[in-house]
């Protein structure tokens, strides 16, 4: 079988912060985003080049749940007499694979679509979904977010607004639940954390969480400090992640190998824990960015999860900036 680390090299398109890699390998160091995107293109098209060339790859799990990785970030699909229920819309120029593995599932119409959060590689699909006949639910947040021009900060790039199709139709504030196919989505909003509209989509007739970007499985995760996320949310929206499952629950995260567990879960936590706590540590000490960096605070994690294009270094500026 191969490692974690072969099967995200393997990837394309999965990143939300698609930058260059080769760039990055080639100085040796750590670009920001800024530098990166100059050298390479903008983020957007990176994401778009590379989804449209990556097949989609399904992960039957059980319950009539599968996954369709290879668009943006996981996407989790139930099937059933009531009609598709898509958790997240992966990007556009997906749609003809997407549609083929979906309907690899079951025939079923595509009724329902839930946004985990409003990133472009997890809502770029809203508008073919809806067109197929999906009503989008959302965080508020969410919809707040796709119907104004956004910009991310660290990606130094300037969203549109999104057309009325693809802005959720139906929206809540804390929690919400649905019945459909004979399963209960539950859905829940974990305050700021990765961005400030993060969602969780428990089933719990099948056992399976799916976490969205606050777990970024094998890889250190992005935090879009623009839209609300922080580092202490990461951490919070983790603990109620890992107090939520038990050994026997199938976890499925934003990014990354999209079948997980428990035990990978609470790895995940505890690293940002440490990471956290030596980041903050040195600030305190009165350690500017770059001296921060320089002590290689997150070293004894490298080797596991910084591995691709979120670099160490470009890890410790995001905790850096929240600590």
């Amino acid at each position: 079988m191969a490692t974690l680390n072969q099967h995200i090299m393997s990837r394309r398109g999965f990143c939300l912060c698609c930058m260059a890699a080769t760039t990055v390998a080639a100085t040796g160091g750590w670009l920001s985003p800024r530098q990166a995107f100059a050298e390479a293109r903008n983020i957007v098209d990176l994401i778009r080049d590379d989804a449209a060339k990556a097949p989609i790859k399904v992960h039957k799990l059980r319950g009539n749940v599968s996954i369709l990785e290879g668009s943006g970030g996981n996407i989790a699909v139930l099937t059933g007499a009531d009609g598709k229920v898509f958790i997240d819309a992966g990007i556009t120029v997906s749609r003809p694979r997407i549609l083929e593995a979906a309907n690899g599932l079951s025939r079923d119409p595509v009724k329902h679509l839930i946004n985990t959060h409003w990133h472009f590689d997890h809502t770029d699909g809203n508008q073919w979904l809806n067109a197929e006949g999906a009503a989008i639910i959302a965080h508020e947040n969410t919809h707040k977010h796709l119907l104004v021009a956004q910009r991310v900060e660290d990606w130094d790039f300037n969203f549109p607004s999104s057309p009325l199709p693809a802005v959720p139709s139906e929206t809540f504030s804390s929690e919400k639940t649905l019945n459909l196919n004979r399963s209960t989505l539950h859905l829940k909003y974990y305050g700021p954390a990765h961005t400030d509209s993060d969602i969780s989509v428990t089933i719990p007739e099948a056992d399976i969480l799916h976490c969205a970007d606050t777990y970024w499985n094998g890889i250190y995760p992005f935090i879009d400090y623009s839209t609300g996320g922080n580092i202490d949310g990461m951490i919070k929206a983790t603990d109620a992640n890992v107090a939520a499952v038990t050994d026997k629950t199938i976890v499925i995260p934003g990014h990354g190998n999209p079948v997980s567990n428990k035990a990978e879960l609470a790895a995940y936590r505890d690293m940002l824990v440490a990471i956290r706590d030596n980041v903050a540590k040195l600030k305190q000490q009165g350690r500017s960015l770059d001296e921060t960096i320089a002590a290689k605070p997150t070293a004894a994690f490298d080797a596991k999860w910084g591995q691709f294009v979120i670099t160490p270094a470009l890890f410790t500026r995001l905790v850096y900036k929240g600590v």
